[in-house]
This record gives structure tokens, sequence and C-alpha cells, in this order.
């Protein structure tokens, strides 16, 4: 234990060192305010810019507090998970490839310590970044729009914020399996996008899926309601994810010494 904390603290620090505790939040943050800004402000910034012909009105329904925050919750569906992808993806990858892994095996460390350490500096960071783009986010639905309910907010944020868990889980993942970091982020993003499609159209069969979590989300968020399978989606995926991390240890091992 005393080892993984060790390596934990050299991780964070090295977060610091190569900015990515600096950019991943800012970037974040600017997710989260552009989706309120944008939509309360849309019509003035068409009547501003647009060349249209004189005494053209443009009516632009308002939408919803919901339909806002749904907006940006969209937006790290696909940015947000990029982002993370490309930021870790090369974690574990790139430091077997310069030979750096090497360097702090040979010492009396394990290998699940050194993976657990990295693993547990990405989500702190994650969830850092994550965290302060939804409270923009709402900060900015609570002054411009109608608003929305705390719980509704709490609810979709930490039920959203598994998935990108589990998304971060599968980088390191397949950080630790290949030697390549584009290949770990290939095959992070298309296992996503494969989970998400097939979750989409089969809701009955793949009810406890991950890749059900988003729609679940909008669930909570426009209709204020814990949907049924949800529970049992969290427990699945929190076991997944703790199976994955079981498992990468031992195979990384393997991989490294054939």
């Amino acid at each position: 234990m005393k080892t993984f904390w060790v390596l934990f603290r050299k991780e964070m620090l090295e977060l610091i060192r190569n900015y990515k505790m600096i950019w991943m939040p800012i970037v974040f943050i600017l997710f989260g305010l552009t989706e309120p800004l944008t939509a309360f402000y849309l019509p003035d910034i068409i009547n501003s810019v647009g060349d249209l012909p004189e005494g053209t009105v443009i009516s632009i329904p308002t939408p919803s507090s919901e339909e806002v925050l749904l907006s940006t919750i969209s937006q790290f569906s696909t940015f947000g998970v990029l982002i993370i992808v490309l930021g870790f993806m090369g974690m574990i990858a790139g430091e077997r490839k310069s030979g750096n892994a090497v360097m702090v095996l040979v010492k009396p460390v394990s290998y699940a310590a050194y993976i657990y350490s990295k693993w547990m500096a990405a989500f702190v960071l994650v969830w850092i970044s994550y965290g302060l783009g939804m409270i923009s986010s709402w900060y900015y639905i609570q002054v411009l729009f109608n608003g929305i309910g705390f719980t509704a907010f709490l609810q979709g944020f930490l039920v959203y914020g598994l998935w990108l868990t589990f998304i971060l889980t599968l980088v390191v993942f397949m950080s630790s399996l290949v030697k390549t970091s584009g290949l770990a982020g290939f095959f992070t993003i298309g296992i996503a996008i494969v989970l998400t499609f097939v979750s989409g159209y089969m809701t009955k069969t793949l009810k406890w899926s991950p890749g059900q979590l988003s729609n679940y989300v909008n669930e909570i968020v426009l209709y204020s309601t814990w949907p049924d399978h949800l529970t049992g989606t969290i427990i699945f995926t929190v076991i997944l994810c703790l199976a994955i991390l079981l498992i990468a240890p031992p195979l990384y091992k393997k991989k490294d010494l054939i």
C-alpha cells in the first residue's frame, strides 16, 4: 500500500508537470459554459451577424433547463470522451515504448501498484474536470433559465460520471495491453461506439449494459425519476470496472514477459 501511494503522488505530480491538471479542467469548463450561453444568446447572435432582409423576424424557441443540461452532457459524450481517451491512452503504452516502465518495474514495485496508481491519478483528474464542467453548466442554467432541481442534477451527474469512469478504466486497460498509444485509443473508442450503438437498439436485452447509462441520465433529468433498471446497471458497471482492473496487472505482466 505504501508503494501505491508513493506511485500515486508521483503520477499526480506528473499530471501537473505535463499541464494535464490545467488544460483538461479548462476544456471541460468551456464545454460546460458553451451550451447554456449559446442556447440563451443564440437569437441575439443570429440577429447581429446574420445578413437578413429588413423586417425579418427569427423566432427560436427557448430550450428548457433540462434540454440545455442534456446538451452539455451530449458534448461530454463526444468531445469529453475523446479528451479522456487522447489524454490517457499513452499512460502505460507510452511508458512501455519509451522504456520508463522498465525503470520503475525493476524496483520492488508490483504490476498492480503500477497500474492502479496510474488509474487512480487519472480518475481524480477526470472527476475534477468533469465536476467543474458540470457545475459551470448548472450555474449558468440556474442564472439564465428556469433552473433545474439539485437532486436531478446530482443523480445525473453521478450516473454519467460512472460512464466516464468506465471509459477511463477501458483506456487504461487497453493501454496496458498494447505497446502503441494510438491502438489503445482506437480500441477504446471503437468499443465505446459499438457498446453505445448496440445498447441503444437492444434496450431490453442489454438493459444493464454500461452503454445504457446515457439513456438513463436522460430519464433522470427530463422526468426526475429513477429508471427501473438503473440500479442494476450501476452495480454491473462497477463490477465490470473492478474486473477489468483486476485482470489488467497479470495480463500486462504476461505481455511484458513475452
